[in-house]
């Protein structure tokens, strides 16, 4: 198995497998599904993923198994079929759609004689090419070793290349004092490198998160709105419609890694923050959710999350329960949440659509790539970002301009009038925002 390694600050790309990448290599996909699931995997997820890695999928293996295989995962026999599958295919790359052990992996790559690579290995490649700042590459590094760690075996990649052999300092380097004894194996260099590098990755993102949760507290009396959803429902192209935020779109899995926020006015008066999060899929790897923390943060510190739906996708419903379950993982899931069924325009099954309306009878239909709906969605966010409207008699200093700027902003003046140095302003104004009015020092009289 692979190491792609941040050591010295680059990826490093070792061993006898080559690399995990899968790009413009010939690939075969197997799923094992247990007897007691209800159907075959079409393996279409896998698909895409792998073409996103750049993969060519030249076959595809999905099987039945009664129980999973210590040895092979899908038992010899199995293995052994895949094995002429390769031969007939001429394939580069065995893909498996589950998360395999290193044992796994090694006596199958013995069986099949080709690379083999599992689900999380795929998604963690994906990530290393998409990532671009150096916040992304941080945490996809992070995320790829803390997944090698625990796998480092006789199958993983000797480390002692990395910084050169003789006396270094640096994190990678290998030969120097203590690393010298003849009764050292080459499996404790490897874990002592990784494990040293992990220390100083996590070191650099507690930094870079200290640094976005201060840029998020900067937005208080703002009201936050994150866009999640599973991967490709079209989170970039609506943040880009709601607020010509100009944000890379593309037909892929994981086209964008990192957070856009734009300022949104959905209507006049109205001024929120929506920021873009990165995709999730179902089996997210939890390396992955555990090092993008800071990334997350925007999702964790929201208001109010619009959940993206693709409507257009058979598989729509377990998405929803995917992304559902990636939230609960990172503290969301309770949080106030507001589902957009998407691309609309495309929908081929009306009936599993109208299906979704009635699971989430809340929902707003919209297709982002044309704006339609996008007027019934604004709507949709203003309810939520008033949270009920109250109407409130505000008493305040005439010169607290604070507290006059805050309710033209996020109220509707009704009369307003000045007596002794005091601000009398009849507002209608949502709940959410009693307690920003308070801080400000206003005297509330709520009238209905």
């Amino acid at each position: 198995m692979v190491l792609d390694v941040l050591l010295t600050g680059e990826f490093y790309l070792a061993n006898q497998r080559d690399t995990l990448t899968v790009r413009k290599e010939r690939a075969i996909l197997v799923a094992a599904i247990l007897h007691r699931q209800n159907d075959y995997d079409n393996l279409a997820e896998l698909t895409a993923l792998a073409e996103t890695a750049g993969a060519v999928v030249v076959d595809r293996f999905p099987q039945k198994v009664r129980k999973i295989n210590p040895a092979t995962y899908i038992g010899k026999g199995k293995a052994e079929q895949l094995a002429e599958r390769v031969k007939r295919s001429n394939a580069d790359v065995v893909i498996f759609d589950n998360n395999l052990s290193p044992g796994q992996i090694r006596k199958l790559e013995e069986i099949i004689q080709v690379k083999v690579i599992d689900r999380s290995e795929l998604i963690l490649d994906i990530f290393a090419t998409r990532a671009q700042t150096k916040q992304a590459k941080l945490q996809v590094a992070l995320a790829q070793l803390e997944y090698t760690y625990p796998r480092l075996t006789k199958m993983w990649s000797h480390l002692d290349t990395v910084a050169g052999a003789g006396g270094g300092t640096t994190a990678g380097a290998v030969g120097g004092i203590g690393t010298r004894g003849t009764g050292e194996q080459q499996l404790e260099i490897d874990r002592r490198l990784v494990s040293r590098r992990i220390t100083e990755l996590k070191r650099e993102l507690v930094e870079i998160d200290k640094r976005k949760i201060r840029e998020i507290e900067g937005r208080k009396g703002l009201f936050k709105i994150c866009i999640v959803g599973y991967t490709n429902s079209g989170k970039s192209t609506l943040l880009n419609a709601l607020t010509d935020a100009d944000v890379l779109v593309e037909d892929k899995l994981f086209a964008t890694l990192d957070t856009r926020t734009r300022k949104w006015t959905p209507v006049k008066g109205v001024e929120v923050l929506l920021s873009d999060t990165v995709g999730f899929v179902k089996n997210l790897p939890h390396q992955l959710v555990a090092s993008f923390k800071a990334t997350l943060e925007e999702t964790i510190y929201a208001d109010l999350l619009l959940h993206i739906i693709d409507a257009a996708n058979p598989e729509a419903m377990k998405q929803i329960e995917a992304v559902n379950g990636v939230l609960a993982e990172i503290g969301c899931g309770d949080k106030p949440t507001l589902e957009v069924l998407n691309k609309i325009d495309i929908v081929r099954n009306v009936g599993e659509l109208d299906m979704m309306q009635t699971l989430l009878p809340k929902a707003v239909c919209i297709s982002a790539k044309l704006g339609m709906g996008l007027d019934k969605l604004s709507e949709a966010v203003v309810a939520q970002y008033r949270g009920g409207e109250t109407l409130l008699r505000v008493t305040g200093s005439q010169s607290n301009g604070r507290l006059q700027s805050f309710l033209r902003a996020h109220g509707t003046i009704i009369k307003e009038q000045y007596l002794d140095g005091s601000a009398i302003m009849d507002v209608r104004l949502g709940q959410n925002h009693l307690a920003a009015l308070k801080s400000l020092g206003a005297e509330i009289i709520i009238n209905s």
